[in-house]
């Protein structure tokens, strides 16, 4: 749910900016001056506020400019002060938008609306997952699925390439025979889990220098196989 804080000394445009966002499901947390205002943003996560210019305390220049110190939080300044450097005075100050008093509750959401489109595609992106694995001499490229140990590459079958890939991602996790025949396999599977002991062998065969006492692939006697990190 968006949390807006409504901030403003005259509590009728509060309490009527309030009753239009509950109406759309934001959640919504009200201040009357720029101390109060200032104290519920440090101790609060508002996904935008709405600052009012003329404030008891201190005034919505000062609250902005003190709030951009610890806070990127979108705000948006309603001020009576329609003149250009007014405005501008706030944009410099920090504020992401303005509304001139007085001002209609569905031009307010709509300003509240764009300024999150534009605040959330600009958001930090998770990191794409890594096309590259290296351990030791063991090199594998997870975009073009080819494997090199030291400079010499290695032809690895498809189902051999996705058994080494989800050990070395899975660092010290032993999976059984049957979890590797149903993960690598998949429901449409052909054979058991003899089939998954003939692949590890061939892939061992391929990649380690001794394959009976193997660098990347071990065995946990029991359990099954696993990578060790």
């Amino acid at each position: 749910m968006t949390k807006v804080l409504v901030v403003d000394d005259e509590a009728a445009i509060v309490k009527g900016i309030k009753f239009s966002l509950e109406h759309d499901d934001y959640e919504v947390d009200c201040a009357y001056d720029g101390g109060e205002a200032l104290e519920k943003i440090r101790a609060n996560d508002y996904d935008i506020v709405l600052l009012d210019l003329m404030l008891p305390v201190m005034d919505g220049y000062e609250v902005c400019q003190q709030v951009r110190e610890f806070s990127d939080v979108p705000i948006i300044m309603l001020t009576a002060k329609s003149s250009d450097i007014d405005k501008i005075t706030g944009l410099d100050y920090g504020a992401d938008d303005y509304v001139t008093k007085p001002f209609n509750n569905l031009e307010v959401k709509a300003r509240i609306k764009a300024i999150l489109r534009r605040s959330r595609s600009a958001a930090p992106q998770p990191a794409p997952a890594p096309e590259e694995i290296r351990v030791g001499a063991l090199f594998m490229n997870l975009e073009s699925r080819r494997i090199f140990i030291g400079e010499k590459e290695i032809r690895l079958t498809a189902k051999e390439f996705d058994i080494l890939e989800l050990l070395l991602k899975n660092p010290g996790k032993v999976f059984s025979r049957e979890e590797l025949l149903s993960v690598i396999w998949g429901e449409n599977r052909l054979g058991d889990v003899r089939t998954v002991d003939v692949h590890v062998r061939r892939l061992r065969e391929k990649i380690e220098t001794n394959p009976s006492d193997p660098q990347y692939v071990y065995t946990k006697w029991g359990r099954g196989y696993f990578f060790k990190g």
